[in-house]
């Protein structure tokens, strides 16, 4: 699917190929909530040329469409249907290189995507993810790399819990990662990645060089509302998302079971996408798991405490941003916090057990003045350091100091491909 917006003004500023992974539309992942929100900021100075893979072919591509339009001068969607996928996975297991790289890579995409660098001739590409490097780390146009996460951590971090059956594939895909993280390092002009503790787990010994280009909030749509509370607990995400599954069940068969002891009555609500059959289960009296919402503030706005209880994963929790944002008290893991950066005891409560998560819960719940001073003080944090705009000057000005220094250099060939 290919389309070009009508009549599109002329900037002054880049033009930006901007290459994803999945279709940023809807905003029910991380990745996608990222892109969106970058390419709407470049968009302000920048003409944005956006080619997103897509494997979801159920996916509603005009809705997208529409919702991307109004920043982009081009987009592409290009479909990868699954027999071509599990071909890619094959492929990527005989030649050594993560399953995950190799799960959304295709010659047949490659030639497009080259094909509209030729025609559009970008001053520099933008992709997300290590998934799409092989798709651009040879064209000769100056380029950037978003690392995001560190996805060899994440992955190590599931092989720790895994079954003994999984746990060789999660080992092996930890390994490959970490090579390819190192590998990817050298052919990109720009590489950025979301938090500092991401940034030190980067196996190359540059990687101090790296940008950190935090996520932000939308405060516009994010803020506190005057809603009656339905639920004491909640905890949002992804549900398909293998972190945001294990902090579900640690969250109901081993933190509320502490609480129901003293607050029997204390009622949990789990938001999100595509829930997996194991948090289906957390189902009962006092467990709600409403699935997909079309408007996730509804899960914060009726909810007092927040949890994410993460002890698997790697980046910034983006709902621990949009849940402090709307003004709720919040608990989380040191792991969680590594990228945050929020105070605790003021800004959060940060607990690295069951007891002590437990009892943040029992305490916000019952005293309701630690409550207000935590929510107030957790949504200042927020306003003050995480917003999209910040954030993304911090990208927009480093790829317009990289073509400032390029343009010192011998010019491009006509053909960058």
């Amino acid at each position: 699917m290919h389309q070009t917006v009508g009549e599109f003004r002329k900037w002054n500023g880049m033009r930006i190929f901007v290459l994803l992974s999945r279709i940023p539309w809807p905003l029910e992942k991380g990745d996608k909530l990222r892109a969106f929100h970058q390419v709407k900021q470049l968009s302000v100075h920048n003409e944005i040329i956006l080619c997103a893979l897509n494997t979801d072919l159920k996916a509603d591509k005009q809705k997208a469409f529409r919702a991307l339009q109004p920043y982009c001068r081009s987009i592409t969607f290009i479909d990868l249907p699954p027999w071509v996928m599990l071909y890619n996975l094959v492929r990527a297991f005989l030649l050594g290189k993560p399953l995950q790289v190799g799960y959304f890579f295709s010659y047949k995409a490659k030639k497009r995507i080259e094909a509209l660098i030729s025609q559009h001739r970008p001053d520099i590409l933008y992709g997300q993810l290590i998934r799409v490097a092989d798709y651009i780390s040879s064209v000769n146009v100056p380029k950037s790399i978003d690392y995001q996460d560190v996805l060899s951590k994440g992955m190590q971090r599931r092989a720790q819990i895994a079954s003994w059956f999984m746990k060789p594939f999660y080992v092996m895909e930890y390994q490959r990662l970490l090579k390819f993280e190192k590998l990817v390092f050298d052919d990109f002009d720009i590489k950025t990645i979301i938090s500092k503790p991401d940034r030190e787990l980067i196996p190359h010994p540059l990687h101090n060089k790296i940008l950190i280009v935090p996520n932000g909030v939308d405060h516009d749509f994010f803020y506190p509302q005057n809603v009656d509370k339905q639920y004491d607990v909640v905890f949002t995400g992804n549900m398909a998302y293998p972190p945001n599954v294990n902090a579900a069940e640690f969250l109901v068969k081993e933190i509320m079971p502490l609480v129901w002891k003293k607050l029997p009555e204390t009622k949990v609500m789990i938001a999100g996408a595509t829930p997996d059959p194991k948090v289906k289960g957390l189902s009962s009296e006092w467990v709600f798991v409403s699935g997909w919402l079309d408007d996730i503030r509804q899960a914060y706005s009726c909810s007092r405490v927040f949890i994410a209880p993460m002890q698997i994963g790697t980046g910034l929790q983006n709902k621990l941003l949009e849940a402090m944002a709307m003004g709720l008290a919040c608990i989380t893991t040191p792991l969680a916090n590594n990228a945050l950066d929020a105070s605790d005891g003021k800004e959060i409560l940060i607990g690295n057990n069951a007891a002590t998560l437990a009892n943040h819960i029992k305490n916000l719940l019952s005293d309701s003045e630690l409550y207000a001073k935590l929510a107030a003080a957790g949504h200042q944090f927020v306003v003050n350091q995480y917003n999209w705009s910040s954030a993304n000057e911090i990208l927009e000005d480093a790829m317009k100091e990289l073509l400032k220094h390029k343009s010192a250099a011998p010019g491009l060939p006509e053909n960058p491909i």
